[in-house]
């Protein structure tokens, strides 16, 4: 059974991510959050698999909230829930930690399969969709105090094989686990051998961090 925290400031919104999640004879909803201060106070008390995070809700808003929840060390994921394809503040929310992002008009079928798939330890934004967020807003992102260190010289990089950094650079460039396979002549299992040990050794959630990973060590450079 898969327990889901919807976290929105909208009621009737919640009402109707509550209508269809307790239609599924797999997930349970353990609770609803108004604001991001609910949702983090719901969380240490239920540890749901999965919050829907809105972005936009009054005092803490979800960008904040899932830094919080993600930093606190808690296995719950969360599934950026945002009101527009390519919103600025979709990739701040999973720069704080989130395992995905979905749209509030997607088909219920997507939502559920997001779910799932969350809750299973996978990403729910495609690939090429995640280099097409990436690309679009990493501009937007406030300068930083220090240049970010060279990928040789990044500590989270260095237990990596050269076929593991060569793993991690090319999903940074949006290829998925079979064009991975294809490319550079590997099985789907063993690229996906690759992957796990990439996230263990890294300290990634999931694929959408160590994309994030891959643009933050150099590995991957936005595209002109």
């Amino acid at each position: 059974m898969t327990t889901v925290l919807i976290a929105d400031d909208q009621p009737m919104q919640r009402f109707g991510f509550r209508m269809l999640l307790e239609s599924q004879d797999d997930m349970t909803v353990v609770g609803e959050a108004s604001n991001g201060t609910e949702a983090i106070r719901l969380v240490d008390r239920h540890h749901p698999d999965v919050v829907l995070m809105d972005i936009r809700m009054p005092g803490l808003d979800g960008i904040e909230a899932t830094r919080r929840i993600v930093a606190a060390g808690d296995r719950t994921r969360i599934l950026i829930v945002t009101t527009f394809d390519l919103d600025e503040y979709a990739y701040d929310g999973l720069r704080a930690g989130a395992s995905g992002f979905l749209v509030k008009d997607a088909e219920p079928e997507e939502l559920l399969a997001g779910i799932r798939a969350v809750a299973g330890g996978d990403a729910v934004v495609a690939p090429s969709l995640t280099r097409r967020l990436l690309d679009a807003y990493i501009h937007h992102l406030p300068p930083t105090t220090a240049p970010a260190p060279a990928p040789a010289e990044d500590a989270r990089l260095a237990a990596l094989t050269d076929r593991e950094r060569e793993i991690l650079t090319v999903i940074g460039k949006g290829w998925s686990n079979t064009e991975i396979a294809e490319r550079l002549h590997l099985a789907e299992s063993t690229v996906k051998t690759h992957v796990g040990r990439i996230l263990a050794k890294t300290g990634t959630r999931d694929r959408v961090q160590a994309v994030i990973l891959a643009y933050d060590t150099g590995l991957v450079t936005p595209a002109p």
